[in-house]
């Protein structure tokens, strides 16, 4: 395209989950309720744990870092795509995909660093518990979640200027619900072969290292269990395994797709949807059914609201 004139494109247009009418106004009714779960599950956790000096532990700290997560990655996607439901044209800007991109992968990375973190917690707090309460200060923990950040926004920057600085000329449709960097790079008027390696190569990567990594981790927490008492190892194990469940509805849907070529599934879409609104929606629930202490923090907090309505 060097030298030659081309019309760079100024929208781009979503096909959308479907395009039967009748079934994207039920889906505006399920996706809409899926979210207001998601701000309002989120929400509380975030409330509860900054509410109960019980809860000011790393873990729970964490915890509270995750749900903030949960609902600005969920914030990206899901409310254009619920409004996309009632539209008939599904569009949005160049700029308006770009930063839609980068807000993505921003979320998403610093969910995948942060959820590698707390598997580090678990580690530290079940395999050298003497030694804690000084490896994980919170002037530690606050240094980790300033890095994860850091990280997260170093790999949204590379991946943002990797697709924006090539030419798209037209066609503009995207076969999807949202602007991703796959997908999008797919309608270049250009060879995207070396971009879609370090894509690869940078998304794909993130992924498959810290999976691994968490999987390790989580190998050696269960091994130095088997000198424990049952009590000491069903708390651990209980914990343990709701972080677990998050790690595979969240890097499992991250790896099928960033870890192969820039081609298309028919599951994409599917898993999509699962990666950016149903889990953040699910993690509340994780956490909270499996873990007593919050359950019983969100219990005096909602008391001493009644109390309160009540004097």
């Amino acid at each position: 395209m060097d030298g030659l004139n081309y019309t760079r494109v100024t929208h781009f247009t979503f096909l959308g989950l479907t395009s039967n009418h009748s079934l994207e106004l039920t889906l505006f009714v399920v996706f809409g309720f899926m979210y207001l779960l998601i701000l309002v599950g989120n929400v509380l956790i975030m409330v509860t744990v900054a509410s109960d000096r019980c809860l000011h532990t790393p873990m729970y700290f964490f915890l509270g870092n995750l749900s903030f997560i949960d609902i600005c990655h969920s914030s990206v996607t899901a409310p254009k795509m619920i409004s996309d439901f009632l539209s008939l044209r599904k569009t949005i800007s160049f700029n308006g995909c770009m930063a839609q991109l980068f807000f993505l992968h921003l979320c998403a990375c610093a969910e995948i660093f942060l959820l590698t973190i707390m598997a580090y917690d678990r580690y530290i707090a079940i395999c050298h518990p003497l030694q804690y309460m000084s490896l994980m200060s919170l002037k530690v923990c606050t240094w980790l979640v300033g890095a994860l950040w850091v990280g997260a926004t170093v790999h949204s920057v590379v991946q943002t200027v990797l697709t924006v600085q090539l030419p798209y000329c037209g066609p503009n449709i995207l076969d999807t619900f949202f602007c991703d960097v796959p997908p999008v790079i797919k309608l270049a008027c250009t060879d995207t072969y070396f971009t879609g390696v370090l894509i690869v190569s940078n998304s794909g990567m993130i992924s498959l290292v810290c999976f691994l990594a968490l999987l390790v981790s989580y190998i050696i927490i269960l091994v130095s269990l088997r000198g424990r008492t049952a009590e000491g190892r069903r708390k651990a194990l209980s914990t343990c395994a709701a972080h677990l469940l998050v790690v595979a509805l969240f890097l499992g849907p991250c790896i099928f797709i960033y870890t192969r070529p820039a081609t298309s599934f028919s599951a994409d879409k599917v898993v999509a949807v699962f990666y950016t609104v149903v889990t953040p929606m699910l993690n509340p629930v994780i956490y909270t059914l499996r873990n007593a202490e919050v359950k019983n923090s969100m219990k005096k907090l909602r008391d001493r609201k009644i109390f309160f309505m009540g004097t």
